[in-house]
Formats: structure tokens, C-alpha cells, sequence
């Protein structure tokens, strides 16, 4: 009897012991559910709150932009109207121009009543009237002071009194591949001015070959980047970490590197100390002069390894510039001939086409070089006086 009344009374303990837990469970659920309140009853018995945070984001390239952004403006040409004018054309003045073609510029000095801006001469060129888009949106008209088709560069002067700011020119000498490159200007016209791309210097000195107007093939020593160049670009900044600027975008040696395609993350700019010497002659003359030899010729590195066995160089010359022809009447005539090989003027190594136009920019008419060259495979030199420009070049 006893063992019966123990077990008994266990069992009830644990009978006893699980409706207590089982009660408990009960009692909790429905306190935990009547706890909670609707997402209507929060919402309408709470207020949301917005934490505002203030913070300024500022970096080298916000710094760098701020610097220069004032001076960088919107180039708008026109045409001249048609005939399906709207208005009256009794004004000469009128607003009846055709806008032919939008790119960019920077303002780089102002003096007393006016401010003087640089841009690309294809941007310009032919244009019957150019109004230039100043970065608060103002328009100012604007007056073409001088153009050079050859390093595709042009001066426009305008009135200084809305000009806020000048850009500084940078030392393109001192830059180095992979520093930090921006580029601002209107990509695709003035809707979309003031735009920034950055990227940084790929390269340096880049052979870049383009077209004049006359059919002459002009070659340029050219800052690579991979900041975003696009038609509109054309005459912007590209721009330093400091805010200088340090070369003039150009969307034509761009499109012409390779044909006429143009190659993502692979733009171009004319470098700020070719541009400065340009725009001082700009400035002073209209136009920049420069000496000629009269020759047409071509890259020794791009000719087939058969083309080179046939000039009997010496196994050491790898570089240079051959001579396809001379024009009549030309320095280079009598001097130089067919298929001779230019490997230096004066000290300088030549190893492209721009290599020879970078050294005879250097001087001046009627100064003398001296020319080293191969021809038959043994070097010779000859002393050349540059009495012709590129003026007196023919287009044949």
C-alpha cells in the first residue's frame, strides 16, 4: 500500500507540474500577442522621424574642381539661317542663326575689359557668329581672336565684366603617369555643362595624327587619359590634383588615333605648355608661323620588315623618319632626298613624324639645324636654313 500511495502521488506531481507549464505557455503567448500593436495603431499614434545628418564630402578632386569650374565654358556656334527662318532677317543680329556646334573652353587671363578664353579650332571653324555659355549660365558673345589648324588650338576674347574666375596653367613637363586627371567641359553640348570625369595620366608624348584642313598630316605629342572625352569636350581642361590645368581635350585626335573610331577609356589632350607658347602667338599675330623643311615622309617603324632590308641600314638604327619626297623650291630641296633616313636635328633623337615637328617648332625662320641622317646606309649630316613656313607647303 505504501509503494501504491508513493507512485500515486509522483503521478500527480508530474500531472500537477505539466498543466502548470502547459498553462503557463498559454497565459504567455496571449500576453506576448496582445502586446504587440498593429502597424495602423503605430502609425497613428507615432511620429516619424527624419535624422538629418550635415556633413561636408570634400577631397582632393572636389578642391581641384572648385579651383577651376568658374572658368570653364560652353563654345556655342552658329551658322548662317535659312529660309525657313521664323523671324524677319533685317537684323543682322538676329536669332534666327542655326547653332552649328557646341564644345568647351577655359578662361585663362583677364585684362581690363576683356577676358581671353582657349578652345579647339574645330570647334570654330567657319562658325558665321560664337557665343560663349559662361559656367552661372550667363551668355556673352564672343570674338575670335586667332586660329591654329595645326595643334587645333584657338583664342576667343569676350567681354570681362560677368568673368568670375581665370584657370592656371599647370607644368605638363612634370607629369607623371597614373597621377590623377579631370576633365570638365559639356560632353554632347551646353545642356550638359560643367560636367566632371575623372581619371588618370596613361600615358605620355602619344604620336596622335590628324588631318588640317588642307590635307596636310599633322602630328601631335599628346597627354593620354582615360577621364571620359566625348564630342563636346573639345577645348575643355583636363585638369591636375592641384586645379591647374594641364592640357586642352580634343575629341578630333581622339576619333582620328585610330581611323574614326573612338576607343572607350582613350582620350586625348594637347599639353598645357604646347598650348601656352601657341595662344601667346595667338594673342600677338592671329596665327602661329612655323618653319617647314618641305618633305613628305613617314614613320621607319611603320614599314615592313622588306621596306627596311631595302635602305641598308646598319643593324643598330631601329628608329627614324623616311623621307618620301621633297617639294621644289623647299629647304629640304637639294639637302635631303627620297628614302634617306632623318635620325636627329641638331641633338634631338627622331623617332616619329611629331618627333621632327616638335624639334623645327623649336626654332624660328631663317635659323639653321643640322640634320643627321642615312642614306644608303651611311650616315651622314647637313646643315638646313629654314627659310620657308608651313604656310608655303603644298596640299599635293
Amino acid at each position: 500500500m505504501k509503494n501504491s500511495s508513493n507512485f500515486v502521488k509522483k503521478t500527480l506531481q508530474l500531472f500537477i507540474i505539466l498543466l502548470v507549464g502547459f498553462l503557463g505557455g498559454v497565459v504567455g503567448t496571449w500576453a506576448f500577442s496582445h502586446s504587440q500593436k498593429s502597424p495602423s495603431t503605430v502609425n497613428s499614434n507615432q511620429k516619424t522621424t527624419t535624422v538629418s545628418t550635415s556633413y561636408k564630402n570634400s577631397n582632393s578632386t572636389t578642391k581641384a574642381v572648385d579651383k577651376v569650374k568658374d572658368a570653364v565654358v560652353s563654345v556655342i556656334t552658329y551658322s548662317e539661317s535659312n529660309s525657313d527662318a521664323v523671324f524677319d532677317n533685317n537684323n543682322s543680329n538676329n536669332e534666327n542663326d542655326q547653332i552649328a556646334s557646341e564644345g568647351s573652353g577655359v578662361i585663362y587671363k583677364k585684362d581690363k575689359n576683356y577676358a581671353y578664353l582657349v578652345t579647339n579650332t574645330h570647334v570654330i571653324n567657319g562658325a558665321k557668329k560664337v557665343d560663349i555659355r559662361l559656367a552661372d549660365g550667363n551668355k556673352v558673345p564672343g570674338e575670335i581672336i586667332g586660329s591654329d589648324t595645326y595643334s587645333d588650338i584657338s583664342v576667343v576674347r569676350i567681354p570681362a565684366d560677368k568673368v568670375k574666375n581665370v584657370a592656371e596653367f599647370g607644368d605638363s613637363s612634370k607629369l607623371t603617369v597614373g597621377e590623377t586627371a579631370i576633365a570638365i567641359g559639356s560632353p554632347l553640348g551646353s545642356d550638359y555643362a560643367n560636367t566632371v570625369t575623372q581619371g588618370i595620366v596613361s600615358s605620355l608624348s602619344r604620336n596622335v595624327s590628324s588631318k588640317s584642313e588642307d590635307g596636310q598630316t599633322i602630328a601631335t605629342q599628346a597627354i593620354q587619359t582615360d577621364a571620359a572625352i566625348n564630342p563636346g569636350n573639345s577645348g575643355g581642361p583636363l585638369v591636375n590634383i592641384q586645379g591647374q590645368v594641364i592640357g586642352i581635350t580634343s575629341s578630333k585626335i581622339a576619333n582620328t588615333n585610330n581611323g574614326s573610331t573612338a576607343i572607350e577609356g582613350m582620350g586625348f589632350a594637347i599639353p598645357s605648355n604646347d598650348v601656352v607658347n601657341i595662344i601667346e602667338q595667338l594673342e600677338k599675330n592671329g596665327k602661329v608661323t612655323r618653319p617647314a623643311l618641305g618633305i613628305q615622309m613617314l614613320n621607319l617603324s611603320n614599314l615592313s620588315s622588306d621596306s627596311v632590308a631595302k635602305l641598308k641600314l646598319p643593324e643598330n638604327v631601329k628608329n627614324g623618319v623616311v623621307v618620301r619626297s621633297t617639294q621644289s623650291g623647299m629647304p629640304a630641296d637639294g639637302k635631303l632626298e627620297k628614302y634617306d633616313v632623318i635620325t636627329k636635328i641638331d641633338d634631338t633623337e627622331i623617332s616619329s613624324v611629331s618627333d621632327i615637328q616638335s624639334a623645327l617648332y623649336k626654332h624660328t625662320l631663317n635659323e639653321e639645324i643640322k640634320v643627321t641622317y642615312y642614306r644608303d646606309g651611311k650616315e651622314q649630316t647637313t646643315t638646313i636654313k629654314l627659310t620657308k613656313s608651313s604656310a608655303d607647303l603644298s596640299s599635293n
